[in-house]
This record gives C-alpha cells, sequence and structure tokens, in this order.
C-alpha cells in the first residue's frame, strides 16, 4: 500500500488535506461574517440595499446600536435603514445616545422605525427621531414619562436589629438609601431632576415629529397607547409589520425591485445579548438605589 512504502509523503499529504479543509471552513466563516456587518467580497456595490438594526430588551448600553447606525450611515451601498425597536424602554443615556444619532443620520438617508410587540417610553423615544415610524395596530407604544423607584428597607432592619453605619463627605450623599426614610429636601431634589428629565423626553418626541411641545405634553403622562391609538395621535405615521416598514424604507432610499437586508449582526449574537439584557433588567428590578428611567 501507498502509505505503508511512503509513510512521510503520505503523512504530507494527509497533513495537507486537513490544513486545506481548515483553511476552506475559516474563509467560509470569514466570508459569512463580512456579509453579516454589509460586506460583500463578491462585488464591489450592490444596489439597493437596506440596513436593519434591532434594538430589543431593556435598554441598558447604547454602544452597539450607536455603531450600527453609523456604519451604516457611513455605506454608500446602504440606501436606507429601519430599526427594528421591541423594547419597553430603560435608562436614560443609552435612549438619549441613539436618538441622537438617528438624528444626526435622516440628514444623509431615511431612517424607518418599525415597532414590534413593545416600543414605549425608551423604546419609543428613540424611535421618535426616526424618518417615518411603523407600527402594529397591537403594538404597545407611548409611555412618554419618566420614573425612578426603590424600596425601603428600614422597618425591616430593625426587626433584625441592625443599625446602618453611614459616613459621608456631602449632606445628600446617601439621598435615596433604601436604609432610612427619605427627607421632603431630598423627595424636591429627585421631583426636580424627574421633571427635567421629562422635559427632555417631550422636547425630544415634539422635534421628531415635528409636533408641538404643547401638543406633545398632552400626551406625555406615561400612559401607554396601542399603535392604532398612537397612530391617531401622531405619535405613528403607518400601521403595519417589518414587511411594510421595508416597502417604506426603499421608497424612500429610492430602491427598485427588491432590497437586500443587511443585518448588523447576526442573529446567534442578537439572541445571546437578548439573555444578557434579560438577567440586567432582572437586577435591576432589585436595585439598591435609585435610577431615572425611561
Amino acid at each position: 500500500m501507498f502509505s505503508r512504502r511512503h509513510p512521510y509523503l503520505f503523512f504530507l499529504l494527509v497533513l495537507s488535506g486537513i490544513c486545506a479543509s481548515v483553511m476552506v471552513s475559516v474563509s467560509v466563516v470569514v466570508l459569512l461574517g463580512l456579509r453579516s456587518v454589509g460586506l460583500d467580497v463578491f462585488s464591489e456595490k450592490v444596489a439597493g440595499r437596506i440596513g436593519v438594526v434591532e434594538v430589543s430588551g431593556y435598554l441598558m448600553d447604547s454602544i452597539d446600536t450607536v455603531s450600527a447606525i453609523r456604519q451604516f450611515r457611513e455605506d454608500d451601498s446602504i440606501q436606507a435603514i429601519i430599526l427594528r425597536v421591541d423594547s419597553p424602554g430603560g435608562a436614560v443615556g443609552p435612549a438619549q445616545e441613539i436618538y441622537r444619532e438617528i438624528i444626526k443620520t435622516i440628514e444623509f438617508k431615511p431612517v424607518v422605525a418599525s415597532l414590534g410587540t413593545t416600543a414605549a417610553s425608551g423604546g419609543y423615544y428613540i424611535a421618535s427621531g426616526a424618518t417615518q415610524i411603523v407600527a402594529n395596530p397591537g403594538t404597545i407604544t407611548g409611555s412618554i414619562g419618566v420614573i425612578m423607584s426603590y424600596a425601603n428597607f428600614e422597618e425591616l432592619i430593625r426587626k433584625f436589629g441592625l443599625v446602618p453605619v453611614i459616613i459621608k463627605s456631602g449632606e445628600h450623599k446617601d439621598m435615596g438609601s433604601p436604609m432610612r426614610k427619605m427627607l421632603p429636601e431630598e423627595r424636591a431634589i429627585l421631583q426636580g431632576l424627574s421633571d427635567q428629565i421629562h422635559r427632555q423626553f417631550i422636547q425630544a418626541v415634539a422635534e421628531g415629529r415635528k409636533l408641538s411641545e404643547k401638543d406633545i405634553r398632552k400626551l406625555a403622562d406615561g400612559r401607554i397607547f396601542s399603535g392604532e391609538t398612537a397612530h391617531e395621535k401622531g405619535l405613528v405615521d403607518i400601521l403595519g409589520n417589518f414587511e411594510d416598514a421595508v416597502l417604506v424604507a426603499a421608497s424612500l432610499g429610492n430602491i427598485t425591485g427588491k432590497p437586500e437586508l443587511v443585518h448588523s449582526e447576526d442573529r446567534k449574537i442578537r439572541w445571546i445579548k437578548k439573555l444578557t439584557e434579560a438577567a440586567a433588567a432582572a437586577v435591576l428590578g432589585a436595585e439598591r438605589t435609585p435610577m431615572l428611567r425611561y
């Protein structure tokens, strides 16, 4: 047999075959990865592309979303962007950062917000900056408001005979501590902060929707709306699903024919991200200090 007569040559052939297989596998993975972020190595430029950025779960961080929007904005092969929102809201900072990036982007290409099951509070905040908003009739949206909450464990601590010890260098450094009752002046400070963030929310929605702050303020009492009601009140432009949002984005981007959808991240990464966000939301439910959130 060949393997017995030429053992070294046979070993080299087997090794070469293994190396070739590994190289082919790596190449396929790299090519798929490039396509998942909007890069096509098989053609220099493909017309009729729409970038899809998904925002789902509790808003805790904006880096990935802002980066994806910016990349699609700077990619000349992307003619429009769809922001698929399925979020009940979250932290104030991330929502404001994503909103700001959308406002910058619509100066260069259209951004269509497609609202899924829920796009409320911070979820609606970011959607309001889009060129057009498409929602299902039953989408839960609105909730234009700000909330801060925490638990007071003072009575529970007393029952166990525990005595909290707090050392601080500022009068209000332990404001909102779960170890004691909130003082009237502390409540006034936090209420003022909440009102200020609420005003920013109203201003952002008014700017994005091209409506007066007076009109938005009438709807900004924290209540939720169905997509149908939101459409009647001017918070949503079109009633429809994701496919309808694709048609709207194609029209605004002057795309003829069926567009190619380019997702900012692959499905496995999005699945892992959702699990992480769900865990973060659970932790926030038991937070020890108050945090403003949409």
